[in-house]
Order: structure tokens, then C-alpha cells, then sequence
């Protein structure tokens, strides 16, 4: 087994593709399956071996690039916490808060080639989750939006506004009603642990939703 710092082999960039990657996946899987957009506009792909739903909107899937553009130096420098989506009423209000908490050891264990064949096996399970949470989670009211926010490490949050990785694509500070839900119920969906980097899923639901 070999064991390495975070500087070594740039391993931080190959976590962040790693993850980014997955965190696409992911929001279009939500949005398709909390109904926030109608199924018309998603088509069936293949992801980690097993089917996902994936939109063909090309401004959606823009915003969605361009988001996860500007969060990959943040999970590259291991300076992201949580990458939030949130599932918002007409009036704004979040009804749902799907929460991917994320950590880095300092030290990265090596041990063979598979190792990341063995995360993307844990990745396929968190698919999985998602595309049947809706057994767990109370219907949306119609008209609903999204957003994505990132909580970052301290240090990290006093330099986001000099860093502007896109043009015109600026990080802003959320809005207080987009962070906080009265008396959310909780639900967890999956939680994933491996030599480079641990995850937890879990959804806050706001308990009357309509």
C-alpha cells in the first residue's frame, strides 16, 4: 500500500473530476426525479452500469456545467464541505434540500489499481438511491425551481469573490431563506466511505410543503 500526501500526483484533481462528474449525474437525476422539470425534456443514459436520466435542455445543462466548473477548484483544494441542491416553491422557499456532504483525509492510501473501480461502485449506489428517493419524500407543489450552493471552509470563503472561474458566472452568498428550513425532517439516503474521499447523502424536506 502506498500512502500519499494530497500534493502528491495532484490527487486533489482527480478526486474533483471524480467527483464533479458524479455531482452532473446527480442533479439531473433529482431534477428528474422530484418532477422539477417535465420528464419530456430528460433522456435515458448508462452511468456507473446502470440507467440515469439525463436532460437534453442545452441553457439547463449549462448552468449545471458552469456550477460544478466553478466548484472544482473548491473540492480540488478539499475547501468544499456540502454541495446543496435545493428544490425551491413559487415563492422561493426550499422545500427540499438534497445535501452531499464531502471530506478528504490528508493522507491518501493507494493500495491497487481498483480502487477506483471500488468508488465507482460506492457512486452507482448513491444512482441508485436517488433514483428511488421519491418512495421516501412527499410530492412538490407544481411550479418549483432549483439552485445549488456550496459551503465552503473558512479560508476558502474569503477568497471565492477574487476567483471568478467563468466569466460572468460569479459566486454570490446564498440567500438566508435558500440555507435554513423550520424544522426540517431528515431523511438519509447513503453514506459512502473509501481511501480518497467520503460522502454523505441526506435529503431535508420541509414538513408541510404545500
Amino acid at each position: 500500500m502506498t500512502t500519499l500526501t494530497r500534493q502528491d500526483l495532484n490527487f486533489g484533481q482527480v478526486v474533483a473530476d471524480i467527483l464533479c462528474e458524479f455531482l452532473e449525474v446527480a442533479i439531473h437525476l433529482i431534477l428528474y426525479v422530484r418532477e422539477v422539470y417535465p420528464s419530456g425534456i430528460f433522456q435515458k443514459r448508462k452511468k456507473y452500469s446502470v440507467p440515469v436520466q439525463m436532460s437534453c435542455h442545452p441553457e439547463l445543462n449549462q448552468y449545471i456545467q458552469d456550477t460544478l466548473h466553478c466548484v472544482k477548484p473548491l473540492i480540488e483544494k478539499n475547501d468544499a464541505e456540502k454541495v446543496v441542491v435545493v428544490i425551491m416553491d413559487k415563492e422561493h422557499h426550499p422545500v427540499e434540500r438534497f445535501v452531499f456532504e464531502i471530506s478528504q483525509p490528508t493522507l491518501l492510501s493507494i493500495s491497487s489499481d481498483t480502487l477506483l473501480s471500488h468508488v465507482e461502485q460506492l457512486l452507482r449506489a448513491f444512482i441508485l438511491k436517488i433514483s428511488v428517493c421519491d418512495a421516501v419524500l412527499n410530492n412538490n407543489p407544481p411550479g418549483c425551481s432549483f439552485t445549488v450552493l456550496v459551503h465552503t471552509r473558512d479560508a476558502a470563503t474569503r477568497n471565492m469573490e477574487k476567483v471568478q472561474v467563468i466569466k460572468d458566472f460569479p459566486w454570490i452568498v446564498a440567500d438566508e431563506q435558500e440555507v435554513h428550513m423550520q424544522e426540517p425532517r431528515l431523511i438519509p439516503l447513503k453514506t459512502m466511505t473509501s481511501d480518497i474521499v467520503k460522502m454523505q447523502l441526506y435529503v431535508e424536506e420541509r414538513a408541510h410543503k404545500t
